[in-house]
């Protein structure tokens, strides 16, 4: 089984092809030759997740290499792993399409046509992936694309939004992409095929201790969050529903089995929650590890890498879960980081008796491969990714650079956490712009409503010191605009009330730790929760404060709209996009109920739009109004947080008066400081 680079001829391809339909017909006849008993085979399951389109070690947004990131370099791991095991199945588990400007370019720049494949499938295919999964990040451009670019035709009504689906199918990748539990409303049947079963020959070891050549059937399942419906609701609402992901598994793996499955491997889009299950469970794996007949799962969704026995992540600490060797629930389970960061390997013993082949689980290794060697040196990229992409590539490049407009201020994000607005400020502004505008134009009924406006910062160094937005002052590109807005949302418009908003602003809130200002000790400002959940309001009406030293929800005090307190019973508009309006983030009372405007434009675009219009931006009246504060409070011991080294200039030059270098490198190896900040100032 192992497996060379380069593309195979169209032949292989159409007989490989031809294996896998096959293997989703009906029958249920076994006619495989019998293996005989003691039969023995070492079989590694190779996982890539959440690679978000990052084919190469290369940031569009900076323009320059990134050697932490990119399939390029995870591809030379899987070439090393097909050296090193006789047979190997690679996977992948989604989130596979979208996350680059790459992706932005294929998908609303300049669409593929029918007969292109994707550039991501492109280097996939060329890898000769075995299956995939579909992550929730493959719904944000649609159905239509969605169905275009993996070969596909959907039996759905369309959202009124979509442009109609190609009339026949289009070219895809060459493996197939499965998915069980996102339905049509139009026939109730699997919007994807549900699973299916590879027919596979390996290199085994006869109970004589001769080699031979055997079969093996391997089942492959794979779910998606069912919070789909939620974040991508323009595309989905009314096209398409979710079923349970435990009870899809239930479904389908006897029926895999019965059709002759040797081994069945599920391929979750999702990580792990000990919580009560529910069917619409975002994190359902803990509970799917439980479901009989699974022989190993390949997770993802949360960007963490798994086995990690360093972790201190909650869900890779509940009961049943062994961060240390990769189990859960005594199931072999690997999540392979993400932008190509890691490869995520599960070594397993088979063994055939009474002609069937079983999984010797205490001989399963469980390992997640980094593309960083010990040494902090990087693996080498396989050139022949580049190579295969080259002219999506350049092409990519200079859309990017395209100038919109110009800045008299560096846009940064690294000092966020602490009051820093100038890479938020101008996105609320558009976002502000564009919302008074429309309810202007189409919605009188609220047009005595103020409006407001939220953003959060969607890079701060969980990734590492390169991990921040840094736009310099000077001219500004279409790569900036996208480095000021990460993800392809569409701009949404809530209607809330004082109350509603206070709800809002506590649980973003939610970024920072307690602090007791009597402890001596260090305490870190900021907590688990990711920065894109700190949202945050900059106008010059509006303004309130963060008292650190409560716990959550109780936190946000002195709202004040022009110079009044807000009452609890005041009614506002605020632009959001549509994966916060829609429940994205769990923040209380916002779950669709309260959207006015559901845009059909990105929250990207309009941020182009409006830089575009303005010309030329100034820190005076785009990047230095900051609405909230911390609450004054003097504390014993030094309040801290971690940003990019050196960085300490740029907090001054935004007005950032109290916070100091505590110490110059973290120790982690990722480029990151210390730095403390001082809450009585």
């Amino acid at each position: 089984m192992k497996r060379s680079f380069p593309l195979p001829p169209l032949a292989i391809v159409a007989s490989s092809l031809s294996l896998l339909l096959a293997s989703c017909a009906t029958t249920t006849v076994d006619v495989r030759p019998p293996i005989g008993d003691g039969t023995r085979a070492e079989m590694a399951l190779l996982e890539t997740t959440d690679l978000h389109t990052n084919v190469l070690s290369y940031d569009y947004f900076r323009l320059s290499e990134d050697k932490t990131i990119g399939f390029e370099r995870v591809a030379t791991l899987i070439t090393d792993a097909r050296k090193q095991f006789a047979n190997t199945l690679l996977f992948d588990n989604g989130d596979t399409i979208q996350g680059t400007a790459l992706s932005d370019y294929q998908a609303q720049v300049k669409p593929l046509a029918c007969d292109q494949v994707l550039a991501m499938y492109k280097v996939m295919n060329a890898l000769q992936y075995d299956a995939g999964g579909i992550g929730n990040h493959e719904f944000n451009y649609g159905l239509s694309f969605l169905s275009q670019v993996t070969g596909n035709r959907f039996n759905v009504d369309l959202a009124a939004s979509e442009k109609p689906m190609p009339a026949q199918p289009c070219a895809g990748p060459n493996f197939p992409l499965v998915l069980a539990n996102v339905l049509s409303v139009k026939d109730r049947q699997p919007l994807f095929k549900p699973y299916v079963i590879l027919d596979r020959t390996i290199k085994a070891v006869g109970n004589d201790g001769k080699p031979v050549n055997a079969t093996l059937k391997v089942g492959v399942i794979a779910f998606t969050p069912p919070k789909i419906l939620d974040w991508d609701k323009r595309w989905l609402n009314g096209v398409v529903y979710t079923d349970g992901i435990k009870e899809m598994a239930e479904k389908y793996v006897p029926e895999m089995r019965a059709k002759g499955a040797d081994l069945v491997i599920a391929i979750s889009h999702g990580g792990l929650d000990a919580g009560q299950y529910t069917p619409s469970m975002e994190n359902a794996n803990w509970h799917l590890a439980l479901v009989p007949g699974i022989d190993a799962m390949l997770i993802g969704h949360s960007h963490q890498q798994f086995p990690n026995a360093a972790s201190t992540i909650p869900q890779f600490n509940l009961p049943g879960v062994d961060k240390a060797k990769g189990f859960v629930n005594g199931m072999p389970t690997v999540m392979a980081n993400f932008w190509g960061k890691t490869l995520g390997v599960i070594q397993m013993s088979l063994v055939t008796k009474d002609g069937k082949w079983s999984v010797d689980r205490s001989k399963t290794v469980v390992e997640a491969r980094s593309i960083q060697n010990a040494d902090k040196s990087f693996v080498e990229p396989l050139p022949a990714v580049a190579a295969t992409i080259e002219a999506e590539h350049q092409a990519t490049i200079q859309y990017v650079k395209t100038p919109i407009g110009s800045s008299d201020f560096a846009m940064t994000s690294y000092f966020v956490d602490v009051g820093d607005t100038s890479s938020i400020q101008i996105v609320n502004q558009a976002q502000t712009d564009y919302v008074a505008n429309y309810v202007k134009a189409n919605l009188p009924q609220f047009a005595s409503l103020p409006v407001l406006s939220t953003a959060s910062p969607f890079k701060t160094g969980f990734a590492g010191g390169a991990d921040f937005t840094d736009i310099a002052a000077g001219n500004i590109a279409i790569n900036n605009a996208a480095d000021l807005y990460l993800f392809p949302n569409t701009l949404y418009a809530v209607k809330v009330t004082g109350a509603g908003l206070k709800d809002w602003l506590e649980a973003a809130a939610r970024r920072f730790r307690q602090i007791d200002p009597a402890l001596t000790i260090e305490q870190s400002l900021t907590s688990t929760a990711p920065g894109y959940t700190f949202d945050m309001i900059t106008s010059r009406d509006f303004s309130y404060e963060i008292d650190v030293t409560q716990g959550n929800g109780k936190r946000i005090k002195n709202l004040i709209y022009q110079g009044a307190p807000v009452s609890p019973s005041a009614e506002f508009i605020v632009a959001t996009n549509n994966y916060r309006a829609s429940g994205g983030g769990n923040f209380p009372g916002l779950d669709g109920t309260k959207t006015i405007i559901a845009s059909p434009d990105t929250n990207r675009d309009v941020l182009i739009q409006y830089i575009k219009t303005t010309k030329a931006l100034t820190r005076k009246d785009h990047g230095s109004d900051q609405s909230w504060r911390f609450s004054k409070v003097t504390t014993a011991g030094p309040v801290t947080f971690k940003s990019a080294a050196n960085k300490l200039p740029l907090a001054a030059a935004a007005g950032i008066d109290n916070v100091s270098l505590f110490k110059a490198d973290d120790g982690s190896g990722k480029g990151l400081s210390v730095y403390q900040v001082d809450l009585s100032k």
